[in-house]
């Protein structure tokens, strides 16, 4: 099915622009998955991802994903909820100073419970202590409703959008695809 499909462009120019918002959850704590793990980080890809058309990287090997994954360039910060994983942010640290935020979500059951906004908040000041000059993510309409406003509401500005169409599935794959 041909889609259209409007991507936003974000960027943060300075740290100084992130408006953190952390969540008191006692139960909530995001931390560094600093062992490369495919099965874990395919895991997060497609559990988060699933309902939304994520599928670019559904068809990687498992030499695929370790070689992405084995890098000092990226970086994996995974938030649990009583020791459940709920959410993700992939960082990945580019040539020219720039960390992109290359994945970010949550699990659907988790989502609505203003975990979005925390897990948002640390993986951008770990952008920026990445060494980043410039913290970046793009997000499109796919994506869940919120995502656009989770960016903008931490302080992230659009500086381009564009418009496309790609030929989608009649369903996203969703987590057990």
């Amino acid at each position: 099915m041909l889609t259209p499909v409007t991507t936003w462009y974000l960027e943060m120019l300075s740290p100084e622009w992130l408006r953190p918002t952390l969540s008191s959850r006692a139960d909530l704590v995001v931390m560094q998955a600093e062992v490369p793990s495919p099965e874990f980080s395919r895991f997060l890809y497609t559990a988060v991802g699933g309902d939304w058309y994520w599928l670019q990287r559904l068809s990687w090997s498992y030499e695929q994903w370790l070689r992405y994954l084995d890098r000092p360039q990226v970086q994996t910060w995974v938030a649990y909820v009583s020791g459940t994983p709920a959410g993700y942010v992939e960082l990945e640290a580019q040539p020219d100073e720039n960390v992109e935020i290359a994945y970010f979500g949550l699990l659907g059951q988790f989502m609505g419970q203003g975990l979005g906004g925390h897990l948002l908040t640390v993986g951008t000041q770990q952008a920026w202590n990445m060494g980043a000059k410039r913290v970046w993510v793009h997000t499109c309409s796919l994506d869940g409703p919120y995502a656009l406003k989770n960016y903008q509401s931490r302080g992230f500005k659009l500086y381009d959008q564009q418009v496309h169409s790609e030929e989608l599935p009649e369903q996203p794959p969703g987590p057990w695809g």
